[in-house]
């Protein structure tokens, strides 16, 4: 699973290998379609990096961060997750969410690249100062963050 693997014949979205009738060695087909839904099913992150951790497990995933080195090399944005004790590489289709555990917010690829929301400030300034707008604002972006709609002011990128 380590190698990039092409199959004659895969689905459309996420390149799962598809079988022929007659077809030898039908479980490494079927297991490596396996490995890849559950890398993909609501995938679990544990943050960004450029090379593989030292301290790895089965079922950790990563997104390869631009300029990969080591294993990781020419695979920057694929989701990296470990099964079996070997790297499973899977190229993120556009609209695909993943939870990022590090900074406990919902990230999307899009476009070629994963990003997630924003932090907002607190408000501040303005000619006519409400309080009360204010302290309702607050409490929104309070409300968001907690949701893990948008990453707490400090963990902002």
């Amino acid at each position: 699973m380590a190698d990039t693997i092409s199959f004659a014949a895969t689905s459309a979205r996420h390149g799962l290998p598809l079988i022929f009738p007659g077809q030898v060695q039908k479980e490494f087909f079927v297991n490596e379609a396996h490995a890849l839904i559950d890398a993909l099913l609501h995938p679990v992150l544990l943050g960004t990096a450029t090379s593989p951790p030292s301290n790895m497990q089965d079922g950790d995933c990563w997104i390869v961060g631009a300029g990969a080195t080591g294993e990781w090399a020419g695979r920057a944005n694929m989701l990296a997750c470990r099964q079996a004790g070997t790297w499973l590489y899977a190229k993120p289709c556009e609209g695909l969410k993943a939870y990022d555990r590090k900074t406990g917010q919902e990230l999307r690829y899009s476009n070629g690249r994963w990003s997630g929301a924003v932090a907002v400030t607190k408000v501040q300034g303005g000619a006519t100062v409400d309080a009360e707008a204010r302290s309702a604002i607050a409490g929104l972006i309070a409300a968001l963050t907690h949701a893990g709609i948008l990453p707490a002011a400090d963990q902002a990128a």
